[in-house]
Order: C-alpha cells, then structure tokens, then sequence
C-alpha cells in the first residue's frame, strides 16, 4: 500500500474509536482516554505519517514526554494505548510493522516510605496505659520499632514464638522462611505487660500473642487504623503505619552502627541490595567508616 493509499492520522484514529466502542464495547469514558492518549502520539508525529513511524520516533516520543513531567504509570498507559493503535491498523490497513512492539515505560523511582524521626518514634511509645487495649497497643508499637516486623509477621505471632530469657522473637516472613529477631527490652516489658492483660481476653485455646477486644487474632486492618489513631492523638505530624515504623527501625539502627549486613538479616531480606534501596543509607557517615578503617584509605605518615 502506497503512502496515498493511507487515509488521514484523524479518520484512523475515528476507525479505531468505532473499534473500542462498537466491537470491544469499552466505555465513552474509556474510548476517550484512549482519544487522548493517540491524540498525543498524533501531535509528537507532527509531519511523520503514521505509517512511516518507527521505534527511535517512539522512543524519543516518550523521552519527550518523560522530561516534561509524565510518571512511569501514565506512559505506561499511554504506550499501551499507542500499541493497540498500531495492532488495529496492522490489521485493518495493513500498516507494516508497530514501532511501539517491546518498548516500554520507564521504570518508576522507588519510593522509600517515610521515617520518623528518633524523638517522634520515641514519642509514639508513649501510649497511655488505660485498658488492656492501650497495654495491646503500646506492646505492638514497641514490637514493631524494636524489631522492624513486617504487618503479616506481628499478627501472625503466637505465644511460642517469644523467648525472653534470651531475647528473641521467631517471626515467620515472605515466602514462608522463619528467622530470629531480637527483642529490645523495652518491647519485652510491653509484651509482658500485655500478657497480663490478654489473659482476661483470649478466647478458650487462643496462641496469637496480639488479639482483638472479642479474644480472637487480631486482624492486619485492626493493626493498621489502631496505628493510625494512636498517631494522630500523639500529635505525630505523619500517617503511622506499620510499615513507617520498620523502616524506621531499619533507618536508625543503620544509622546507629552503618551495620548493613546486620539490618540485612533482622529485616529478614533474602538480597542485601533490597536492604539498600530500602533503608536512607547514610552515606557520609559509610564514607567516614571507610577512610577510617580502609587500609588503602589511610593517609601515610
């Protein structure tokens, strides 16, 4: 097919549309971000028939797009979109090839969730002791800042698991592997405390260490907004979560003794490189460790 031969980049666009609408049925909503989306394309290809674009124009299409301010998410999308475009027209016009076949979006940055800092983590343990669910919950905020446990791991703690006499808890993690993490002592005498008070709640036969008002394992969504409440009336200027309060946990012992490997194996990662992107590493203070301990680092007399 000659380059007269193919209609216009608009009345391809408008075949296409009837497409979504009249064959896949997608919704007037749907069809018109699909419109937007080509639309884009149409206006990055300026003069460039439709026909004659390949993977570079693509490429640089979305590199253009990526510099003006577009996440990952949103080319992503619009890359699919321009994708199903070019398969259309493949099969409807006969267009020779799809310059957007195995590209993809930039990967999004990873986005480390928030620390608190010392003073406010120190602050959130100041839970009032009023009730055994306060006692629950100031055991549960100590746990997870003393030990860094993922939210499934808290819950998922049974009376057995706890060992005070040497300090340790064994947590169950992602993929089903268990491991030993210490038990801080201020955590211990929470946990403790919380014992003593679980006893007059824990239904008939009940091992989960933390349990709801009804003497039953507490639930993660229980866990969550607990956390969140007990933030908010602290007048902690953050949404605590769980998982705020193991990255804190992994940021100040890092912080504390640049102990990468140790951070590694109570965090429980399978790779260390996990353990980097995952915690602030202090890169100053690794610097200082290096030209201090180094021997190719140290200065000669």
């Amino acid at each position: 097919m000659g380059e007269e031969d193919h209609p216009a980049a608009h009345v391809l666009l408008q075949s296409y549309l009837s497409h979504l609408q009249h064959e896949r049925r997608l919704s007037p909503l749907t069809c018109k971000h699909y419109a937007r989306d080509i639309e884009a394309l149409l206006g990055l290809a300026g003069e460039i028939p439709l026909h004659q674009l390949q993977i570079h124009h693509i490429r640089r299409f979305v590199a253009q797009l990526h510099a003006s301010g577009l996440g990952s998410r949103t080319l992503a999308r619009m890359l699919s979109a321009w994708r199903g475009f070019f398969q259309h027209l493949g099969r409807q016009h006969a267009f020779p090839h799809n310059p957007c076949a195995g590209l993809h979006a930039p990967k999004a940055a990873k986005t480390l969730p928030q620390a608190l800092s010392p003073e406010q983590a120190a602050h959130l343990m100041e839970v009032e002791e009023e009730g055994p669910l306060a006692v629950r919950d100031r055991a549960m905020l100590e746990l997870f800042y003393s030990s860094g446990l993922r939210l499934a791991e808290l819950v998922g703690a049974n009376l057995e698991d706890m060992d005070f006499a040497s300090g340790e808890i064994r947590v169950t993690g992602k993929g089903n592997k268990t491991r030993i993490v210490p038990l801080g002592r201020l955590a211990i005498e929470a946990i403790q405390a919380w014992l003593a008070a679980r006893a007059l709640l824990a239904s008939t036969g009940e091992r989960a260490v933390f349990l709801s008002k009804n003497g039953g394992r507490l639930s993660p969504r229980a866990v969550q907004l607990r956390l969140k409440q007990w933030g908010i009336k602290l007048g902690i200027n953050a949404n605590v979560h769980p998982h705020m309060l193991r990255h804190s946990f992994a940021t100040h012992v890092l912080q504390s003794s640049g102990d990468l490997r140790a951070v590694q194996e109570m965090l429980g990662h399978a790779n260390i490189s996990t353990t980097q992107v995952y915690t602030h590493l202090d890169f100053q203070h690794l610097a200082k460790v290096y030209d201090a301990a180094h021997p190719r680092a140290k200065k000669k007399p």
